[in-house]
């Protein structure tokens, strides 16, 4: 087993409320809200959980965890640019409607 991937198994996913009501009101189930970019290019994503298995996603995960460390609180952030982030997310699309006949949905909102 290669590093990456032990060190992928070790990433957690912190949700806190803060004390305050969370609303999810536009992350359908199956899915998980994500942030992609830096500073003013950031945009917001809904991405399948399903990603998240995947070896491209992964490699993002990676980086992540390289620019922030373990321990990123809230939404996940991706630190690629968002034109890198959305050819993944079609190779990763593509990939899927080939293996399961239909286009595995993800949009920016």
């Amino acid at each position: 087993m290669g590093s990456g991937e032990k060190s992928l198994r070790n990433f957690h996913l912190h949700l806190r409320h803060h004390g305050k009501k969370q609303v999810i009101r536009d992350v359908p189930k199956g899915c998980l809200a994500i942030k992609v970019g830096q500073g003013a290019e950031q945009q917001r994503f809904v991405v399948p959980v399903l990603y998240f298995n995947h070896p491209l996603f992964m490699q993002l995960l990676k980086e992540a965890e390289e620019e922030y460390g373990f321990d990123q609180k809230g939404t996940i952030t991706i630190p690629c640019h968002v034109e890198e982030f959305r050819y993944v997310q079609g190779m990763i699309d593509r990939e899927k409607s080939l293996h399961h006949h239909h286009h595995v949905g993800c949009f920016r909102v």
